[in-house]
């Protein structure tokens, strides 16, 4: 079950005999309205389907699934915490606490009856055993969701006497840091004018959304370059140099573990989720968070020090084999929920 389906992934899945069951849900939306249409969508078609086993992912399918679910006594439930989300970062304003203290309270009764909760990065863990919400016996570690390393297979940096490019991927959220990253573009550019930065990604309508019109204005000064959604980011990360995720928070960034596959150094931030991706001095840097002085200093070492591209781009791949091929996450998620055996006897 998802919030929306394509006709290509729908036949996708048809050939591999899984069936696709659509339900409405405002993935970054604060209507309480909507979101009860979700929990009841979600608990009549749990009614009808009646699985032995659910795996739910991101804040809402968390939340309402794991809620739904307390009517039915038979299904195994399983939570992966794909990162805190807007309800924990930020202001400390009067809505701002009142959000984290509703979401709190709704995720303990949630995951409650789970047989396991799932993290992607330690950070994530500790916040949840620490305010908590989980209890630690129940908490099990996975290296993100994985990156498919045939797909985004290892490409050469473009030429050096090329334009230097730098490249972030994301939905158009302030907490990815992509004001910080506009403003680094701008600091860079008085000394450096001819660098690129390029921005991918789709419009975001959460609270938390950059409106279409303040990138176009970064785009008009000559800062940046938004070059729009994409259903393939392969092409825009071998057209770079080095890449880049200024985020406030992250499970574990999925751009930046495909900008790895594919031999790119990393300029990201030390914050959960995304200092698990680099090895600093290795394969790229980290930075604080929300520091656009800090991210345009380090853009200039990188434009400064081109002879440790290719190396920090091996390191990259390295790294990606070693930690975050998705064949060896799916396996770890199966063991974790009690699946490994009956996989494997499946395709015996």
């Amino acid at each position: 079950m998802a919030d929306r389906s394509g006709d290509a992934v729908g036949e996708q899945l048809a050939l591999l005999g899984v069936s696709f069951r659509t339900y409405p849900v405002q993935r970054n939306g604060l209507n309480p309205i909507k979101d009860m249409h979700t929990f009841f969508a979600l608990s009549k078609a749990l009614g009808e389907l009646k699985p032995d086993v659910v795996l739910a992912y991101t804040i809402k399918p968390v939340i309402w699934g794991g809620i739904a679910l307390k009517r039915m006594p038979n299904p195994r439930f399983y939570a992966l915490i794909t990162g805190l989300g807007f309800s924990f970062q930020g202001n400390r304003s009067v809505l701002r606490r009142t959000l984290t203290s509703l979401v709190t309270w709704l995720y303990r009764v949630s995951l409650f009856r789970a047989s396991r909760v799932i993290f992607q990065n330690s950070d994530n863990r500790d916040f949840f055993i620490a305010r908590n919400i989980i209890g630690k016996d129940k908490c099990s570690l996975v290296n993100g969701s994985g990156v498919d390393l045939d797909r985004f297979s290892i490409t050469p940096l473009p030429r050096e006497n090329d334009r230097i490019v730098f490249l972030t991927i994301g939905r158009m959220l302030g907490e990815k840091g992509f004001r910080e990253y506009a403003e680094a573009a701008r600091l860079v550019k008085e000394r450096y004018p001819e660098t690129i930065f390029r921005m991918v990604g789709p419009e975001d309508p959460s609270p938390d959304g950059i409106v279409l019109a303040e990138i176009k204005d970064w785009e008009a000064k000559g800062w940046v370059e938004y070059l729009g959604e994409t259903k393939d980011v392969r092409p825009f990360i071998s057209d770079s140099h080095i890449f880049v995720l200024p985020s406030y928070h992250e499970g574990m960034p999925r751009t930046v573990l495909e900008a790895m596959a594919m031999g790119r150094p990393i300029l990201t931030t030390d914050v959960p989720g995304c200092r698990e991706t680099v090895v600093p001095g290795k394969n790229g840097y980290l930075i604080p968070k929300g520091n656009a002085v800090a991210l345009a200093e380090r853009m200039q070492w990188f434009i400064e020090h081109q002879q440790a591209w290719v190396k920090m781009g091996a390191h990259s791949r390295k790294i990606a084999e070693r930690r975050f091929d998705v064949h060896n996450v799916n396996r770890d998620l199966l063991k974790v929920m009690g699946l490994l055996q009956q996989s494997h006897s499946n395709t015996a």
